[in-house]
């Protein structure tokens, strides 16, 4: 690419190496050396990056906390021609990080944003966990507080999808344990860890093994960590029981209203899948 090829006023979204840094791409490599500013959620970790391939570029904080006022400040500097790269801490942005806002600012404002694709965790721990590809659903970093972690694993529950889910190693026995409580023992999870690094690995197991796998030895909770988790089983439909609590407040909702209606409300009140009350509702022939 030659200087010319680089025109102004362009932000450019560019995946970095999220272990190996022979993953980076040429491609990523050639902006990075020809961008007038970068934007960094750690700076020290991408300053590393940056003089490990010997790019002397000016770096600028972005993050969750000044996010906000930061993107304002950098589309200022776009609209005046200035060629702006966006990295995270490692893989692609805005991936569990910082950078919807000044993606979100540059749309409204009609400016260029060139993706420079790369590495991602949640795609290559979901590529290599065995566990369907065809249909998915990320959650990120689930809530740090347990009430919310909770709620959203009970919201959860019933998703016939894979999921990948991030987590931190101060919490992953915790959030483990919550998964037994509410999806059962039996639901199968991969673990994969460090991914692309030295100490890569993969184990995969129902959720009691995995926590049991993990107590032999705890340095199995250190390094950057993604669940990849098999998705609820349909065949179970027919084993799981609605209580009768649920079932009361359906019929008597469905006297006054009509079926959909019915089963929206008691959805609603619930938090229990309209399609698993219907497909129960068609069952029992209510």
């Amino acid at each position: 690419m030659k200087n010319q090829d680089l025109k102004s006023g362009n932000l450019y979204i560019i995946a970095t190496p999220i272990g190996n840094y022979n993953d980076i791409s040429k491609r990523a490599l050639i902006i990075l050396n020809k961008v007038d500013y970068i934007l960094a959620e750690d700076t020290r970790k991408t300053g590393i990056l940056l003089k490990y391939f010997k790019i002397k570029k000016k770096l600028y904080s972005y993050y969750e906390y000044n996010e906000k006022k930061n993107s304002t400040f950098f589309l200022k500097k776009i609209k005046k021609g200035h060629n702006i790269a966006l990295v995270s801490d490692s893989g692609t942005p805005l991936i569990s990080d910082p950078g919807y806002r000044i993606i979100k600012l540059c749309r409204q404002k009609d400016i260029n944003i060139i993706p420079i694709p790369g590495p991602c965790a949640a795609i290559l721990a979901l590529i290599i966990s065995g566990l369907p590809t065809n249909r998915f659903c990320y959650e990120g970093f689930l809530s740090h507080k347990k009430n919310k972690r909770i709620q959203r694993l009970n919201e959860l529950k019933l998703e016939n999808r894979t999921l990948i889910i991030y987590e931190s190693t101060h919490r992953l026995l915790k959030c483990l344990h919550d998964i037994k409580k509410i999806f059962g023992k039996e639901r199968y999870i991969v673990l994969i860890k460090e991914l692309t690094k030295k100490w890569e690995n993969i184990y995969g197991n129902n959720v009691s093994n995995l926590i049991k796998w993990i107590k032999l030895d705890l340095n199995r909770l250190k390094g950057e960590l993604v669940l990849v988790i098999s998705g609820y089983n349909n065949s179970e439909l027919n084993n799981y029981k609605i209580s009768p609590k649920i079932i009361k407040t359906f019929l008597l909702l469905k006297k006054e209203l009509s079926t959909k209606k019915a089963i929206q409300i008691t959805s609603d009140i619930f938090s229990i899948k309209k399609n698993l009350l219907y497909k129960f509702y068609i069952k029992k022939k209510y």
